[in-house]
């Protein structure tokens, strides 16, 4: 039953009427307002806009493979929060990214063949040139590179090439060909380390027997099989970390080697150099990708197009060592920096001269066969 209520002019209504506009000045006075959801917040007051969550964005990228604080420097410049997660390997991100569809990431800095294969099943974005102008800043050979010309699903971040380096003091002759590695003379039997990540772990057999680094002729990978059982009886070891930590000691005197991660031994060790075979050799670049499921794909071209700033560039040249394909930043490198490392000078068509290492699509399982069969020999 409903009760109308108003004001008596006995003592009791009275009292009753003063308590209960006592506890609606009280309300109003705590900040009080119109009653919440049921199991909710309480409503915002009438004509009050909700704050618009600031735009966030997820990056997978290497450890230390970037200014330390070019996060925080996007972010306090555009107002885009970054979350960062690691990968240590092409195949551990490419996993998580098949796995999930795509989702989860927003750009992810991956090798150009590993790029490729993402996009052939589908899972990366066409990347917008007109919301990137620092591409501008790119050589234009750039566009030329063989996984994906035109850069329609990739924008190259660095690039280099695997070579022979070796301690100049402890070998006596200067290898120019794979099979300096791979049938060395009885002083280098034992002082030899190779890459064991199956492309580049295939790619000396490859050269030096004048087939593709891209290969998917089982017999021709058979005789790179045997080529590889054979020199495997030479070496040290299989190495893709510290091969540059044993040329420096000297328990290695010639290396399979990437050639940013030659410089790191000839920056403890002038007497370290660094050659590419004449048999040719293959051309790398890590790209930047936007996964075709990202909802945040505007706010992924501003970091892309961040990331292509001289200045940051710069860096990746001046403390990783390795060659970026930003020919304004490389035109900004202080020349004894080049002196000292001498593969930092190869011009872009120089490295256009080695192959682009591509994906082999279902040939992947033959590598992966002939790389177990490697390892697993005597």
């Amino acid at each position: 039953m409903r009760q109308r209520l108003g004001l008596r002019s006995n003592r009791q209504g009275f009292w009753l009427t003063a308590v209960f506009l006592l506890i609606v000045l009280v309300l109003v006075a705590c900040g009080g307002g119109a009653p919440a959801e049921e199991g909710g917040e309480e409503a915002p007051a009438e004509g009050a806009e909700e704050e618009a969550a600031p735009t966030k964005i997820v990056i997978s990228n290497w450890d230390a493979y970037m200014p330390e604080d070019l996060l925080d420097n996007f972010t306090a410049e555009t107002g885009i929060e970054v979350e960062l997660a690691l990968h240590a390997t092409n195949e551990e991100i490419v996993g998580k990214l098949v796995a999930s569809g795509g989702r989860g990431f927003d750009v992810v800095f991956v090798t150009g063949q590993f790029a490729q294969a993402l996009n052939n099943q589908g899972l990366l974005a066409e990347i917008n040139h007109d919301l990137i102008p620092n591409m501008a800043n790119l050589y234009p050979e750039v566009s030329e590179i063989a996984f994906d010309p035109g850069n329609t699903f990739s924008v190259p971040y660095t690039w280099g090439t695997t070579g022979l380096c070796y301690r100049t003091d402890l070998v006596d002759f200067e290898p120019t060909s794979w099979f300096d590695l791979l049938r060395p003379p009885e002083e280098l039997v034992g002082k030899i380390t190779m890459l064991q990540t199956d492309r580049w772990l295939l790619l000396p057999a490859q050269k030096a027997l004048g087939f593709s680094a891209n290969t998917t002729d089982p017999e021709e990978m058979a005789q790179v099989r045997d080529l590889l059982i054979e020199a495997k009886q030479n070496l040290l070891a299989y190495d893709d970390t510290t091969f540059y930590s044993r040329l420096v000691s000297g328990e290695a005197y010639l290396v399979e080697a990437w050639d940013g991660w030659c410089n790191y031994g000839i920056a403890e060790n002038p007497d370290i150099a660094f050659v590419v075979p004449e048999e040719g050799s293959d051309l790398w670049v890590d790209t930047m990708v936007i996964p075709a499921a990202s909802e945040n794909q505007e706010a992924a071209h501003a970091f892309i197009n961040y990331v292509l700033r001289p200045e940051v560039a710069s860096w990746v040249v001046e403390n990783i060592l390795y060659k970026v394909p930003n020919q304004v930043a490389m035109e900004q490198i202080d020349p004894t920096l080049i002196e000292t490392f001498p593969n930092l000078g190869m011009s872009p068509e120089e490295l256009l001269a080695q192959e682009a290492l591509l994906d082999v699509g279902e040939a992947q399982e033959l590598y992966t066969e002939i790389v177990t069969e490697v390892l697993a020999s005597e």
